[in-house]
């Protein structure tokens, strides 16, 4: 037994949720059977219970007004009163988990964006989502003040449930005379103190989502030293979870060690830290395991002479930056490249279904993007039919909503093939492992300017080293060879991808 969701003498309504379980798969939630009152709590919470057996009782003929005076939520929450008073007679809209497509049966309430009590407008995202592809949000049906909050951060949901209730066209301004004129209440005083924490001084002219507070005051950091990327340059929880990756973000100092040498500040850090996997980090462990469990994977190597493209970039950029308001990267060029190889090396392309062999005429090119949260792998449809301008616009796009948290679970499936660029973080060489159910995969890694043998002279060129890792149930090793050997030439000769040669 998790927890009780309602007091002994609170009303509640039919189907509404009273009780939360926890087993060893999944929370639940105990949903009253009548409308009523909650008139006893046979198990404490913590206990273990069996199924079906008797947890509390309902006394279905008690009228709500009569639950009012005893029940202890409306005395102890003062916000809580706020908000019933702002919504008292306005209409209750649900607010549902949405779909998150096919594969996606249950995700992680990663964060509440807003209180109870709280204004809403329609639309605006009030809480996170963590599924184990992506972060998403939920937005608000309808305008107006969040009246309940059903389910607590942490817990895990499916399309379809209820986490909280707005009161619909209730006014920001209705519960905030609510909570000034209960500012004389015994509990009044304590609240400030229940919810304040370390950086909120340093922040408190700086509006920002409960999650973003709470992960600034995790870690005792100052929000001055995070670039925010919201709406008016707020921080979002990407900016915070990217400045912890990257290390930019600074650490506040206590007042009262202000003073202290580096060797003691040091000297009062802890020597290790435990912290909970994500969701989506703890799905990338077990898709790469399954990976290299199920298929036979093998990587195979060769080198390309990133001349042509280098001379390229640096002769049309400016021209191709005027032109299509953006600049021209290299990936543009390997994706197609991967496309031209994929055409002629079909199997590459394919993927195995059972007994049976998949060929997709269609050439999806998944993008590995680095995200605060972890690697994800959005999806350039329909490759061949993009220019190099579009197939530009699509990645820094997707780079964009990676680190702002915005990929849609439909962003992140559908791939046939993928490239991941480890050379960005100055990967000389790797074995990438395959991104299931595709078959293969490229691995780019850093330019490096190295000696090599042409027509008999030794000369220097900036290379970079190619790995192809494939499934070797699927893709014979003549097949990954010829891949890789298309790829080289269409790179080294750009000419070949606009006459497809």
């Amino acid at each position: 037994m998790a927890k009780w969701l309602k007091a002994e003498g609170e009303a509640v309504k039919a189907d509404e949720p009273v009780a939360e379980l926890e087993t060893d798969k999944v929370s639940m939630e105990v949903n009253a059977p009548v409308a009523g009152v909650l008139s006893e709590q046979l198990v404490a919470e913590g206990d273990t219970v069996e199924v079906g057996a008797l947890i509390g009782k309902i006394d279905k003929d008690a009228k709500a007004q009569s639950s009012a005076a005893p029940a202890p939520k409306a005395a102890d929450s003062t916000k809580d009163s706020g908000a019933s008073s702002a919504a008292d007679n306005a209409e209750l809209v649900d607010v549902v988990v949405p779909e998150a497509g096919e594969s996606v049966t249950e995700a992680g309430l990663g964060a509440w964006m807003k209180a109870k009590g709280d204004a809403v407008a329609e639309d605006e995202p009030i809480a996170e989502l963590e599924t184990d592809k992506a972060a998403m949000e939920v937005n608000a049906p309808v305008a107006g003040v969040l009246a309940e909050v059903l389910v607590e951060e942490g817990a895990t949901v499916a399309p379809g449930d209820v986490i909280g209730r707005i009161a619909k066209g209730a006014k920001a301004g209705a519960t905030a005379t609510a909570q000034a004129a209960s500012a004389d209440t015994p509990k009044k005083a304590d609240a400030p103190a229940a919810v304040s924490t370390a950086p909120q001084d340093t922040t408190a002219s700086q509006p920002m989502a409960p999650a973003v507070r709470r992960l600034l005051a995790d870690y005792n950091l100052d929000p001055a030293s995070i670039k925010g990327t919201g709406k008016d340059d707020r921080l979002t929880k990407a900016d915070v979870l990217s400045a912890i990756e990257n290390g930019s973000a600074r650490t506040l100092t206590a007042p009262a060690a202000a003073g202290a040498a580096p060797a003691a500040v040091a000297a009062s850090a802890p020597r290790e830290e435990r912290v909970p996997m994500t969701r989506m980090r703890k799905r990338i462990a077990e898709r790469l395991k399954d990976a290299q469990n199920t298929a036979a994977m093998l990587t195979t190597f060769n080198d390309v002479d990133m001349t042509a493209v280098i001379e390229s970039r640096k002769k049309y950029k400016d021209l191709f930056e005027k032109k299509h308001g953006i600049k021209l990267g290299f990936m543009s060029f390997f994706v197609q490249a991967a496309v031209l190889a994929l055409r002629e090396v079909p199997g590459v392309n394919a993927r195995i279904d059972g007994d049976e062999i998949v060929y997709q005429n269609f050439y999806n090119i998944g993008v590995a993007v680095s995200a605060p949260t972890g690697l994800v792998v959005p999806v350039v449809r329909d490759a061949d039919a993009l220019s190099f301008a579009d197939t530009e616009k699509e990645i820094v796009a997707y780079g964009k909503k990676a680190r702002d948290g915005k990929l849609s679970i439909n962003d992140l499936t559908g791939g046939t093939f993928t490239i991941s660029n480890g050379g960005i973080f100055g990967s000389l060489l790797s074995t990438p492992i395959l991104n299931a159910p595709q078959s293969a995969i490229l691995g780019m890694h850093r330019i490096e300017e190295r000696p090599v043998a042409i027509k008999g002279e030794v000369v220097i060129r900036p290379m970079m080293y190619l790995a192809l890792s494939y499934d070797h149930r699927l893709i014979d090793g003549r097949e990954a060879v010829t891949f890789l050997v298309r790829m080289k030439d269409a790179l080294e000769d750009p000419s070949r991808l606009l006459l497809d040669l």
